[in-house]
């Protein structure tokens, strides 16, 4: 989680850049955000600075999309933000270690002020790291484990200490080695590299040192990406962060470290050998996300999906065929994914079996490390991942390519992490999905699956067919009188402590992923169940009034459903049905039309809908629910 930009070269107004930058990587995390810039010669009469070349630094707690430089609130008149400068660090937080404050949001200054740091991940080993750095006179203001990482760069480079008289100040400050009272005085460079290979755990650090105004990243874990324009670099955890810049980029992989400042210097770790920088050209323009006349970014999304699955259906059939080829000839085949992409890669196991008779093996992702033994080298493993970049499913297939096994990526996420690793990918082409809870890039992922099973039995016109029948059933139920019926469905759910929704078969992915988007943007408890388990113990919370959602498609699961469905209601259960047809047991109908084997994309839309207007009409942001961010970054 958390958004990093930061950027060096030529232009002064780099705060207003890296806000703007900061803005478009919000989505992995909103708790509080900051910016570092450099004092420069200049401006050291600035009001609270001493001295020259060294960092200011501003923090606020809550979203960086409410931030704007022309108005007065919350950036006061005479913010660090309309400073001139031209090296800056920023950053938006999701929080792990130390609350939701001011101190603790990043970036986070050395006892000198001279190094600025923002950071993504956890520092496992933070703690013995704070307690040697204090015993050393460091002075810590925050709760967190970042701030470790600029004094321990402090502590390598002695800055602490002062240099004999005669010491050179010309040679550039990242090369020096210097003598001060006895000891060695390190350069930035070394320095932040013994720093990094200090820190246990995964995590990626951008490092700005205001007297050399260089940039130095490191990482092994979260993502990082650097963009290259004239005389000027950026660097983002995103590709979005920096594509309005420029097309020309490097991707940093783990365990190397990048030197950015009047030139660019890439070097291999733990030891520091120079490698080669490979730069990559994207010619790809990332679409900026606007609410236009939607309410919520959320909503937008949802009704985004029609013609997202028309695009599926209609332009994939050269890559589905590709990808079914490489299933054809695998021998074991994992889908593998995390939350949403969880469901949907459940959703496909079960497609898989009922249409191809394929047995396909699925996993939680974070789990997955512990089924790896029996992977080799005929193995395909499918990671389905919105973002590219979930930390629970890249350390699996790292795990899974040491073992010599064949990886696939489905992602929304060109140029991610998962989208290079992977042996062959196929994008969702969903657009950016903004909202931290998915649904376009949820339907898109079960689209290419559809197809994918469609093409193993040699019928993915049929597919095809469905898919578009999928994306007009779906508008049908975007319509006016529909939305009706759910909207006062929601508020009657507004009313429950608990609600509960069932499936069957494939229609069980739907009850897990339908109870997942209630949570995550209501926080209402639900529970999704496979209707069989209702009796062996859930069925004792049932009692007067409970809502079940019950998923009833036109399949073999039918009259099971509907026995469980009457189960509920006896109990004093109140049923809500999402099926093609209407039954005795069903106190509200929502229709959802059959379709065949393609019925379980159209039938969440409904809990799409239900899980949004349910967060309306309880006064919450649905684009961005409490505790959540986008992109997963640690473990």
């Amino acid at each position: 989680m958390c958004g990093i930009f930061g950027y060096v070269g030529k232009k002064n107004n780099v705060a207003q850049i890296t806000l703007e930058g900061l803005k478009l990587l919000e989505y992995r995390g909103y708790d509080s955000w900051g910016i570092a810039v450099k004092i420069q010669n200049s401006e050291s009469r600035i009001k609270n600075s001493k001295g020259k070349n060294k960092f200011i630094v501003e923090k606020h707690v809550g979203k960086i999309s409410e931030a704007n430089l022309k108005s007065s609130a919350p950036i006061k008149s005479g913010s660090i933000l309309n400073h001139k400068s031209s090296i800056a660090v920023g950053h938006t937080r999701w929080a792990t270690h130390g609350g939701v404050t001011v101190k603790n949001a990043h970036p986070h200054l050395d006892c000198t002020k001279t190094i600025a740091v923002v950071h993504n991940g956890i520092v496992e080993n933070f703690q013995e790291l704070k307690d040697g750095l204090q015993k050393k006179g460091h002075r810590f203001i925050s709760k967190t484990d970042t701030e470790v990482i600029p004094h321990l760069i402090e502590e390598f480079m002695g800055t602490k200490r002062s240099l004999p008289a005669d010491q050179s100040r010309h040679e550039p400050y990242s090369n020096r080695i210097e003598k001060a009272t006895g000891k060695t005085r390190r350069g930035f460079t070394s320095s932040v590299r013994d720093a990094f290979n200090k820190l246990k755990g995964l995590n990626a650090i951008v490092v700005a040192n205001a007297k050399s105004s260089e940039i130095i990243a490191a990482k092994n874990g979260s993502p990082l990406v650097i963009g290259i324009g004239k005389d000027e670099f950026y660097i983002a955890s995103d590709l979005i962060g920096i594509s309005d810049h420029t097309n020309k980029v490097v991707f940093l992989n783990d365990n190397e470290m990048i030197i950015l400042g009047k030139n660019i210097k890439l070097l291999s770790l733990p030891k520091g050998r120079t490698i080669k920088t490979k730069i990559e050209k994207i010619n790809f323009k990332f679409e900026k996300s606007n609410k236009g006349e939607f309410e919520h970014f959320m909503i937008k999304e949802i009704y985004e999906q029609p013609g997202i699955i028309r695009n599926i259906a209609k332009n994939y059939s050269g890559k589905i065929r590709k990808m079914s080829s490489l299933v054809e000839r695998a021998k074991g085949i994992f889908f593998i994914g995390a939350g949403t992409a969880y469901n949907a890669a459940l959703a496909g196991s079960y497609l898989f079996s009922r249409v191809s008779k394929k047995h396909i093996n699925t996993s939680v992702a974070s789990e997955f490390n512990y089924l790896e033994h029996f992977l080799n080298r005929e193995s395909l493993v499918i990671a389905l991942s919105q973002s590219g970049e979930t930390i629970d499913v890249i350390e699996p297939l790292n795990r899974a390519k040491k073992r010599g096994s064949k990886i696939a990526g489905i992602t929304n996420g060109i140029g991610s992490s998962i989208y290079r690793m992977a042996d062959f990918n196929i994008l969702l082409n969903a657009g950016t999905e903004t909202a931290v809870a998915s649904t376009k890039a949820y339907t898109a992922k079960l689209s290419i699956i559809l197809l994918l099973v469609f093409s193993i039995i040699n019928k993915l016109k049929d597919g095809k067919e469905r898919l578009l029948k999928v994306s007009d059933e779906i508008e049908r139920l975007l319509k006016k009188e529909n939305l009706k019926k759910i909207k006062d469905i929601s508020k009657s759910l507004n009313n429950s402590d608990t609600i509960y929704i069932i499936g069957r078969g494939v229609s069980y992915s739907s009850a897990l992923e339908g109870s997942l988007k209630i949570k995550e943007v209501s926080y209402k408890y639900c529970e999704g169940l496979a209707g069989g388990e209702l009796k062996h113990g859930p069925i004792a919370l049932i009692q007067k009034g409970s809502p079940c959602i019950v998923f009833a498609p036109n399949d073999e699961t039918y009259e099971s459903i509907i026995s469980n469905a009457i189960e509920v209601k006896s109990r004093g259960g109140m049923i809500i049905g999402i099926s093609p047809k209407n039954s005795k047991a069903f106190d509200e109908w929502i229709e959802v039309k059959d379709i065949k084997d393609a019925s379980f994309i159209a039938q969440i839309i409904p809990l799409q809908l239900l899980s949004y207007y349910l967060a309306v009409e309880r006064g919450l942001d649905p684009d961005k629910p409490r505790n959540l961010a986008k992109s997963v970054t640690v473990k």
